[in-house]
């Protein structure tokens, strides 16, 4: 795949980050969409503006691969119906504006690749195991995500393959949930959110980077993926394993759902709800193989 050109959205963001360096590392032709003009070592940056619908110029032209991972951040900001409004937005707009561009120039990259969420089952499905055949649900982020797939899809119906990978907690020490959660846990006080019990599904930041390349490169992976590691565990538990990881004792109760809900709003279901998905397609339909698929291995990897 060297030389190839793989034009990413979203691309200094935490994935996008990752992802650049083991591209790179391929071989690959790195270049962004950015809202701002940055020079930034090995990467072409194209400017856009989805707004006023302008893509610079040579940024679709000898296009091999588009990953899409723009979005607003859903944990950043508490829940006002405009921040609700910039989340849907930001991610499927400026996927509209990409396919009016490819139609403009008739030019068809050989795959699209789109980040999704495991939020398209619902904020909270309990103990139910969701496979990407289960159905999604009608809350506010599953919302989100059908709308955000929808969107991919209309880049699949001008004959580009798109793979949609619906991405649970990803785990990394530069940011996300790993950091906040480790910080009081450094000093002692780890707790579990509200009851503890809910299901947690997630992954290490380069399982997920490979797949996004595995996505890109192996022509059999279209459509949705669970893009999880193999086992989700509970908040409890991943709170359990992250003190252990650091070597520090957990002896604080856990933190009500009633506290949480009063500093984030209806934000709080984020970190309140249960999410038990099943990687049932990358497990039995392709030949990924993990790196860090048991969360003690994983954790010791990210907070060693």
């Amino acid at each position: 795949m060297k030389g190839k050109k793989v034009l990413i959205t979203g691309g200094t963001g935490l994935i996008g980050k990752r992802l650049t360096q083991l591209l790179l590392e391929k071989g690959y032709e790195v270049a962004y969409l950015s809202r701002k003009k940055t020079s930034i070592p090995a990467v072409q940056v194209f400017e856009w503006n989805v707004d006023k619908g302008y893509i610079e110029e040579g940024a679709l032209e000898n296009t091999d691969y588009l990953i899409h991972l723009a979005g607003a951040g859903v944990a950043d900001e508490r829940w006002t119906e405009e921040r609700k409004k910039l989340i849907i937005s930001s991610r499927t707009e400026t996927i509209e504006l990409i396919r009016k561009k490819l139609v403009e120039k008739n030019i068809r990259p050989t795959a699209f690749v789109s980040s999704s969420g495991s939020s398209y089952y619902g904020e909270d499905t309990g103990n139910v195991r969701n496979t990407e055949n289960s159905p999604p649900n009608n809350d506010f982020l599953s919302h989100v995500t059908v709308v955000w797939e929808k969107a991919a899809d209309d880049i699949a119906a001008l004959g580009i393959r798109t793979v949609k990978l619906r991405t649970g907690i990803v785990l990394s020490n530069e940011a996300g949930a790993i950091p906040r959660m480790a910080a009081p846990a450094k000093f002692g006080f780890g707790a579990p959110l509200g009851s503890g019990k809910q299901w947690i599904s997630w992954i290490h930041i380069d399982d997920l980077c490979r797949m996004y390349i595995a996505a890109l490169e192996n022509e059999s992976w279209d459509g949705p993926y669970n893009a999880i590691a193999s086992q989700p565990v509970t908040n409890e538990e991943l709170t359990k394993q992250i003190c252990i990881a650091l070597n520090r004792p957990q002896w604080l109760p856990n933190v009500p759902a009633f506290a949480l809900k009063m500093v984030f709003g209806e934000m709080a279901s984020v970190v309140l709800g249960s999410s038990y998905l099943v990687n049932e397609r990358i497990t039995k339909e392709t030949s990924f193989q993990y790196h860090f698929n048991e969360l003690d291995k994983a954790l010791k990897d990210i907070l060693a």
